[in-house]
């Protein structure tokens, strides 16, 4: 059987910067420690490392815990902190961690994204935990104008300077296609296009493949060419709310390596699954724009998808990693990976594109395997699952916008794809989980309190979407777009 790797190998677009990055050794670790004065001494270590280190003195504050960040420039881990005892600090500084003090705890930073979810579930918004700054980080893209914006201005200013900065974003906010191996599926009216994220194994035994939600909803059977028989089946979808898929491999002896090709021969192995740090950079493989890289610019962030079938809704999908790795259509679904060898996220949507740059947002493989019950790499189920950075994936549970799946055809842009914002059939999506009976996507910018995604875990009702199969259209997907731009 010919090999099923995650990403292909899209002949010299691989951006040259990224892969200097990649290149043997590049990822020596480094374990020296650095005097730091009274109270310990600061770790220098690499950023897979830093995120062990953060759920460690995570576990030490407690409720004085207000969310860490990576220093890639000095290569610690710098860890905010309210109110902390002395003793408490003390620990955190003999682990090895930068300790800061600053002025907004977990529980207040989470308050104002429920305010945001409350008052601001405006399409084509998001929000998320910046640690650097101790803010809630808010970006409005081009479409937030007039009275939404004044209301988005409004509730942000509410909180208090102190509390949220606002933002604007050149571009539209819109699910992308990403990543791996370009997978297709063949619909009424033409073809549809996403990536391959990560070889898995599913909870049975059998081979499969992680990639976004929003692909698995609009269409059930996948092939690795355009015009192919299928070769794997959607076992589980969850779009909006999360954003995953796991689609299982009809040939149970099918090789499905755990490796990402970045073009040029060369491969990184994926070892385990990794939380996302803040500060830490990270590699996308696309096959429409290559290797690309960047840095993990905020977590636990809440995106604002306009629905494209109902100019009324909105598509919220929370718990996302938030970047300034670039991405345009043709990207959705596919890796965002660690030169370590780190599953870190799936290209779920953003905005701008890889001239101007912007920004684009992953879901987490953790969450993604924690409620799939996959396992990738060397059976690393969960990976970090602690999602340690504080509560920076706490609101990927609370899915109770997300049973109102009529969004997810939010599959049209691609141009070539006109038609396939008629999605209608895929959403009903009242199967999935917690994800019934809540189609009030307001809801979905709760991000209080279910750190564990456990929210997202069974989604096993979502594996058949035969029903999304409207994509009426040319069908063309030879210029890397599909699902409309979604994709």
């Amino acid at each position: 059987m010919p090999k099923r790797k995650a990403a292909i190998a899209v002949g010299g677009v691989a951006a040259l910067g990224a892969a200097a990055l990649l290149l043997p050794n590049a990822n020596a670790s480094q374990d020296k420690d650095e005097a730091s004065g009274a109270g310990g001494s600061v770790k220098t270590l690499k950023a897979g490392d830093a995120s062990d280190l953060a759920a460690q003195v995570q576990k030490i504050l407690g409720d004085a815990f207000a969310g860490s960040y990576y220093d890639s420039g000095k290569q610690q881990l710098v860890v905010n902190v309210v109110n902390g005892d002395k003793n408490v600090i003390v620990q955190a500084k003999k682990a090895g961690a930068v300790v800061r003090d600053v002025n907004n705890s977990t529980a207040e930073l989470r308050a104002a994204a429920k305010t945001l979810k409350t008052r601001a579930t405006i399409p084509g918004t998001s929000w998320a935990v910046d640690p650097r700054t101790n803010k809630v980080l808010v970006t409005a893209d081009s479409t937030v104008t007039g009275a939404k914006w004044n209301r988005l201005q409004s509730t942000v200013r509410g909180l208090g300077s102190g509390m949220a900065t606002l933002k604007k974003s050149a571009g539209t906010f819109k699910p992308f296609v990403s990543g791996g191996d370009a997978i297709f599926s063949q619909v009424q009216g033409g073809n549809v296009r996403c990536s391959l994220g990560f070889n898995v194994t599913a909870s049975d035994g059998s081979p499969a493949f992680l990639t976004a939600g929003h692909c698995g909803v609009a269409a059930k059977k996948w092939s690795d060419s355009q015009n192919g028989q299928p070769i794997a089946t959607v076992d589980q979808a969850t779009f909006p709310g999360s954003d995953f898929s796991l689609v299982k491999y009809d040939d149970t002896a099918t090789q499905a390596p755990s490796e990402v090709n970045t073009g040029n021969g060369q491969t990184v192995q994926i070892k385990q699954a990794a939380d996302a740090t803040v500060g830490e950079t990270v590699f996308r493989m696309g096959s429409t724009t290559g290797l690309h890289n960047g840095q993990v610019t905020g977590l636990d962030a809440t995106v604002n998808f306009q629905s494209e079938t109902d100019p009324n809704g909105v598509d919220t999908v929370n718990g996302l990693i938030q970047t300034n790795v670039c991405a345009e259509p043709g990207d959705s679904g596919g890796s965002l990976f660690t030169q370590e060898g780190g599953a870190v996220g799936l290209t779920s949507g953003g905005s701008g594109d890889c001239t101007n740059g912007g920004e684009t947002f992953f879901q987490p493989v953790t969450a993604a395997l924690q409620a799939t019950g996959a396992t990738l790499g060397a059976g690393d189920q969960a990976g970090g699952g602690d999602q340690a950075g504080g509560g920076d994936q706490s609101g990927a549970g609370d899915q109770s916008g997300a049973g109102d799946q009529s969004g997810a055809g939010d599959q049209s842009g691609a141009g070539d794809q006109s038609g396939a914002g008629d999605q209608s059939g895929a959403g009903d999506q009242s199967g999935t989980g917690d994800q019934s009976g809540a189609g009030d996507q307001s809801g979905a910018g709760d991000q209080s309190g279910a750190g564990d995604q456990s929210g997202t875990g069974d989604q096993s009702g979502a594996g058949d979407q035969s029903g999304a199969g409207h994509q009426s259209g040319d069908g063309s997907a030879d210029d890397g777009s599909s699902l409309t731009g979604s994709n």
